[in-house]
């Protein structure tokens, strides 16, 4: 059988939840270890048990030792390591991943690494391992690296963040009609305990 990357759900019943990667809208944070993906790829992140993970969360850290970090500490991989000394300040990521740097005695610019981004064949098999991070899966495929902007690869956007893909009007419609299906099944079961209360009153 092909897997194809379905997980069960925790709700109200046993059912199939699939992964939606549509792209959110972007935020402007002026935070400069945002970045956010405009279009398709993924970070990739190493956990602290040594394995990868991939996500599309952008918010990063620069650590103690100058290493850009996920907000849970994981080193973004390639890894990225900011010179010491350099000015907090001047951290710029361009478009195709690109990291520039100042340092105080030197007027130009320095580029110090360069982001990757991950794609899948079928993103929607990635395996969710909780903080917004992701590993293969025999359904997702293996990541295929490229530089953002080439390639199919979605462009790096520095200082913003990519919020909720969530459509709010439409979760409103289908909770509405949800509360509106259970409501009904309510009212029939009710009419149907009625009915059998007669016909046993009747019968007597």
């Amino acid at each position: 059988m092909v897997p194809v990357g379905v997980q069960v759900g925790h709700g109200a019943r046993v059912a199939g939840t699939q992964k939606m990667f549509s792209q959110g809208s972007l935020q402007h944070t002026d935070n400069p270890g945002d970045i956010a993906i405009e279009g398709e790829g993924f970070f990739r992140v190493m956990m602290y048990d040594g394995s990868l993970a991939y996500t599309r969360d952008g918010a990063f850290k620069i650590d103690a030792e100058g290493q850009l970090v996920s907000s849970d500490g994981y080193r973004v991989m390639p890894e990225i390591i900011l010179p010491e000394g350099f000015l907090q300040n001047s951290l710029n990521i361009t478009e195709d991943g690109r990291v520039f740097v100042n340092l105080p005695d030197i007027d130009d610019p320095i580029e110090v690494g360069r982001m990757e981004l991950y794609r899948f064949v079928n993103p929607a098999g990635l395996q969710a391992v909780g903080e917004n991070l992701f590993k293969v899966s025999g359904a997702s495929g293996e990541a295929i690296a490229g530089v953002p902007g080439f390639d199919g690869m979605g462009r790096t956007h520095h200082k913003f963040l990519e919020t909720s893909n969530v459509d709010a009007i439409e979760e409103m419609v289908n909770m509405i009609v949800a509360q509106r299906a259970y409501e009904m099944n309510s009212r029939t079961i009710q009419t149907t305990d009625s009915m059998l209360g007669i016909a046993n009153s009747l019968k007597r």
